[in-house]
């Protein structure tokens, strides 16, 4: 019996941005639950401070936070850490803010309430699309050599 590769792929690794404390904890350990390596902060001071400490694969981000608002956040990712897709998340949306946040790069806009299997299958393809993106790179460095 052959042994094989026993490497396991590295989970996801997540942020959970959100202060609503019941949601972010019930979404945090639910998303663990699914092999998920979450963190969670309560606004996007400490997301921020977060992301200056350790990289992230994805950030799923409410809108409406006390302080820096969701899109300053998602502004702020989007220049400072490109390889980290952000899906956001508002009880309170309106077309103009969904708008601003796919322009300003948001992977997607979600309303809650939000069910657990649509934004895990949306975190699922954010990261899907981080990994295409670092074999293209790849793939275009080899052809340069």
């Amino acid at each position: 019996m052959k042994t094989g590769d026993t490497h396991k792929p590295q989970p996801i690794r997540l942020l959970l941005v959100d202060d609503e404390y019941d949601f972010r904890q019930a979404m945090a350990k639910r998303l663990a639950k699914r092999g998920l390596d979450c963190d969670q902060a309560a606004n996007g001071n400490e997301c921020l401070s977060i992301l200056e400490k350790q990289s992230k694969d994805v950030v799923v981000l409410d809108v409406k936070m006390p302080g820096l608002s969701g899109i300053e956040v998602l502004r702020n990712i989007t220049d400072t850490y490109p390889n980290t897709e952000v899906i956001l998340l508002t009880g309170h949306a309106t077309t103009s803010e969904g708008i601003e946040g796919i322009k300003s790069g948001a992977f997607d806009y979600l309303m809650k309430p939000v069910e657990l299997e649509h934004l895990y299958n949306k975190i699922l393809q954010a990261y899907d699309k981080i990994q295409r993106s670092a074999t293209e790179e790849k793939e275009a460095e080899y052809r340069k050599q």
